[in-house]
């Protein structure tokens, strides 16, 4: 197997605003934002009036290459017929024809809007049309940004309603992926590397966010990383994962993509893993420490200011599920027990003094780490949320 050829990402998909292609109601629409000095801008593809079908629930994660068009299919359906947003805080349109007439999966609009700072995120437009969408899309970009823009805004409160009220699809690339989980590395400062990571988990650019920002009971006791095979990012999860063990006692997964590789989740919490194998050597990482080891107790021997990590116990500390990408998304992992998959191999991941190791083949964890036992913690949520007539 191979790499996929080295090119210009697509992950932004960014386009010259004003394309020959752009229809006149796009065209109208950002001339009436520039001049009535808006903080956004708006680019619409489609009708304009609003439709409600009735989505599917989903959760598209991207590695932040080139869009897997399997996976987007896969996002675009969910949305059943009806409104697609992309947010980002840089770009432009680039999403728009792709999304709305180029993988054959109908929808009634694609509107992509430029949210560049907080009083954007609160304008009343970016509300509602956010909030009308029964699909939203996350681009790639500065994860920093996105925090800083968005948290804690109408943007926010928006994707919240489209996972617990309306039970719409939310996807994103890159940045738009590494911002889902309950914790997530929000690059407030710099990029961080693997060695530095590991070196110190406390680095200053290690900044770790926690439980404040998108509320997605799917996605709750996990953080993502993205970009995995460029460059090799092995190692992050482990140093990630070890200071949200210590900060905040609880139990975590992590959830990596190579760069062309998506993780679709349904309503089943059925991970399926697409990409472009065997053709290319795509992979997702499900990464689990195996919290039976040492009696129960297995955070890292050393995760301190300053000093290097070790998580290590005999070797065994994290155990993950490796699985290849497939144009089916035929291989998958089950976020319900979160210790089992088809399709791929379970290897010992341990870090000593710094160093990371990835050991021969695993057997898979041992329990608690399923999505029922961490929501028995105190900061407990009820998915599907809101529930009618029972649980």
């Amino acid at each position: 197997m191979t790499k996929h050829p080295t090119k210009a990402t697509n992950s932004c998909r960014i386009q010259t605003p004003f394309r020959q292609v752009v229809t006149l109601v796009i065209l109208t629409l950002i001339t009436t934002l520039s001049a009535s000095g808006q903080a956004f801008t708006s680019y619409f593809t489609g009708d304009t009036s609003d439709v409600n079908p009735t989505p599917q629930f989903g959760i598209c994660l991207m590695g932040g290459a080139t869009e897997d068009d399997s996976a987007m299919k896969w996002f675009l359906q969910h949305a059943n017929g009806g409104d697609m947003v992309v947010i980002r805080s840089t770009g432009s349109d680039g999403y728009n024809n792709y999304l709305y007439s180029q993988l054959g999966v109908t929808v009634n609009s694609v509107e992509t809007i430029v949210i560049p700072s907080v009083s954007a995120a609160n304008d009343p437009y970016v509300r509602k049309q956010v909030r009308n969408a029964e699909a939203i899309w996350i681009a790639g970009g500065n994860q920093a940004n996105y925090i800083n823009y968005w948290k804690n805004t109408a943007v926010d409160s928006a994707l919240d309603d489209l996972v617990n009220v309306k039970q719409g699809v939310l996807g994103g690339t890159s940045a738009g992926m590494a911002i889902q989980g309950q914790a997530y590395y929000s690059a407030l400062n710099n990029s961080v590397t693997s060695a530095a990571t590991l070196a110190n988990p406390y680095n200053s650019d290690v900044t770790i966010g926690y439980n404040d920002f998108i509320s997605n009971p799917m996605l709750k006791g996990i953080i993502t990383d993205t970009h995995f095979d460029n460059p090799d990012r092995k190692g992050r999860p482990d140093g990630f994962l070890a200071r949200c063990i210590t900060d905040y006692s609880k139990q975590f997964i992590g959830i990596a993509c190579d760069e062309y590789t998506a993780v679709c989740i349904g309503n089943d919490q059925i991970a399926h893993v697409y990409g472009g194998h065997p053709t290319y050597d795509d992979n997702a990482y499900f990464v689990v420490p195996d919290s039976c080891l040492n009696g129960g107790n297995n955070a890292p021997e050393t995760c301190q200011n300053g000093q290097a990590l070790t998580w290590n116990h005999g070797n065994l500390a994290v155990k993950t599920y490796l699985v290849k990408g497939t144009p089916q998304g035929s291989n998958t992992f089950d976020l319900n027990t979160r210790k089992s998959g088809s399709g791929g191999q379970w290897k010992n991941w341990y870090v000593v003094n710094g160093v990371f190791n990835e050991g021969s083949l695993a057997t898979p964890p041992c329990a608690p780490n399923s999505l029922t036992e961490i929501n028995e913690n105190p900061d407990i949520q009820v998915f599907p949320n809101p529930f009618q007539d029972h649980l």
